[in-house]
């Protein structure tokens, strides 16, 4: 998977300031809905916010573990919040976070 530049992220933390988490992962930690609503997310915005309301010892293991699973990369984790980005095979310019 290729990495971001510095200019990349700093491009996609511009778009993702004014995103809303889309998934949210409570004390429970992940489950199958939550990475059915996460692939979903990825395939139609291509770059979403995450919330993670876990300890902070675990918050990065989660979101290590969600971004290895889901072929997506890390651009920014703030808190309990993650930004996430993975291009589409084919981006819905209706739905994608990049193209509206």
């Amino acid at each position: 998977m290729p990495q971001l530049s510095a200019s990349d992220k700093k491009h996609l933390r511009g778009i993702g300031h004014k995103l809303n988490p889309v998934v949210m992962i409570g004390d429970k930690g992940i489950s199958e809905g939550v990475e059915a609503e996460l692939e979903r997310a990825l395939n139609d915005h291509e770059l979403i916010k995450i919330k993670v309301n876990a300890d902070a010892d675990v918050r990065g293991e989660l979101i290590e573990q969600l971004c290895q699973s889901h072929s997506a990369m890390l651009v920014q984790a703030v808190g309990k919040i993650a930004l996430l980005y993975r291009p589409a095979k084919k981006p819905n310019p209706k739905l994608s976070n990049l193209l509206r």
